[in-house]
């Protein structure tokens, strides 16, 4: 695997080393020893999995919260995302900033987000399944959201959200989040 570290600290996006022959090829899309070489989180615990029929779907902003808080490896494993992260570790140097990567089924190419990041993402076509792993079951009320064009921190996404829940278009705004 091939990992790059963004500007977030402790945010890697991971490529799978392929080696390629007239079959295809084959590659690592996980390795403990590898993840334990960064100080990654190899504690998984859950798979969730996300199906999105239309192009423009948008989840997000969510994380959870201590004593729950979760570290995800995402990958797209059908059709296409953008997929965003923001460091939510109040004294961070990158505090509220974000970064967004295109994850596609094609690229094989994953997102790894530490404890303490607000994650989401908009679909960039239509059927786009999106798989996850955690660190930390799913814990009813440790979960936090704001909304996805909070002008402070100032996402831009590549297109327009078509579809967005309910629940994540009443999230607050940044500062009312982490006010609570």
């Amino acid at each position: 695997m091939i990992f790059t570290e963004t500007k977030l600290k402790g945010a890697y996006i991971i490529d799978v080393k392929r080696l390629e022959d007239e079959r295809g090829f084959f590659g690592r899309s996980y390795c403990q020893k590898e993840f334990e070489q960064y100080g990654l989180n190899t504690a998984m615990v859950q798979t969730n999995v996300s199906y999105n029929a239309k192009k423009g779907t948008l989840r997000g902003m969510h994380m959870q919260v201590a004593p729950y808080e979760e570290t995800k490896l995402v990958r797209c494993t059908r059709g296409a995302i953008y997929d965003v992260i923001v460091d939510m570790r109040e004294g961070s140097e990158t505090f509220k900033q974000w970064i967004g990567v295109e994850l596609t089924a094609d690229s094989y190419r994953m997102l790894y987000v530490p404890e303490g990041f607000a994650h989401g993402f908009i679909t960039l076509a239509d059927n786009t399944d999106v798989t996850y792993q955690v660190t930390q079951f799913y814990t009813a009320g440790s979960e936090r959201g704001y909304r996805f064009d909070d002008p402070e921190i100032g996402i831009v996404w590549p297109i327009d959200p078509m579809v967005v829940s309910q629940k994540d278009l009443s999230h607050s705004l940044l500062n009312s989040v982490l006010a609570s």
